[in-house]
């Protein structure tokens, strides 16, 4: 992947796994923000009430910073850890992966709740649908009117997406682009003669 592209899943995807009785339910959702994590946790507290753990891993962010592991009450790093590690070996991000289990009266042990909690999240991976996405800069910047038509020729042959855009006496737009198209858009913007950016 080029450093101005990431991937993420599409859609919510299930995966399930047993092992001596407990049964594993992982779900993978699409998330952009720590607001949006805490809807779905609180949706699947809620659903899987019963459980006896409900353990997570998220992923935010193009660079692949912003991350956590919560083991919800499993022996420290024996679920947090191996479901971030299917997120980071599937080199996924935007993404939250949530295990739900349910034991089943057999102790598993530590290498076997790491291995079912990694197991688990890699068969919701494997059922989501993946997503190449773009890292975009977003640029605004004001004009004076007679020079909307070299504003547009450089909005259509570049064809940023129009985030905004207003018409007065003097006119302005924000403009979303791919981060690696970016310096060459403003490079055409700039020789429209009356363009300057917002203070």
């Amino acid at each position: 992947m080029s450093e101005d592209t990431y991937k993420t899943i599409v859609a919510p995807s299930e995966g399930i796994y047993t092992e001596k009785r407990s049964k594993f339910i992982a779900m993978a959702f699409p998330v952009r923000t720590v607001d949006e994590i805490k809807v779905h946790l609180e949706a699947c507290q809620k659903k899987y009430y019963d459980a006896r753990h409900v353990c997570y891993a998220y992923m935010l962010g193009h660079e692949r910073k912003d991350f956590r592991a919560n083991d919800n009450g499993e022996p420290s790093g024996t679920a947090g850890k191996p479901i971030l590690g299917q997120i980071n070996s599937n080199e996924l991000t935007d993404i939250l992966i949530v295990v739900v289990r349910y034991f089943g009266g057999i102790k598993l042990g530590t290498s076997g709740l790491i291995q079912a909690y990694k197991a688990a999240a890699a068969e919701a991976i494997a059922a989501a649908e993946f997503v190449e996405r773009t890292v975009d800069d977003v640029v605004s910047f004001l004009f004076e009117y007679p020079f909307m038509n070299d504003v547009m020729r450089v909005v259509k042959e570049m064809n940023p997406e129009i985030v905004q855009q207003a018409y007065d006496m003097d006119c302005s737009m924000t403009l979303r682009i791919r981060r690696s198209m970016m310096p060459a858009l403003k490079a055409r913007l700039e020789k429209v003669e009356t363009l300057r950016y917002p203070e």
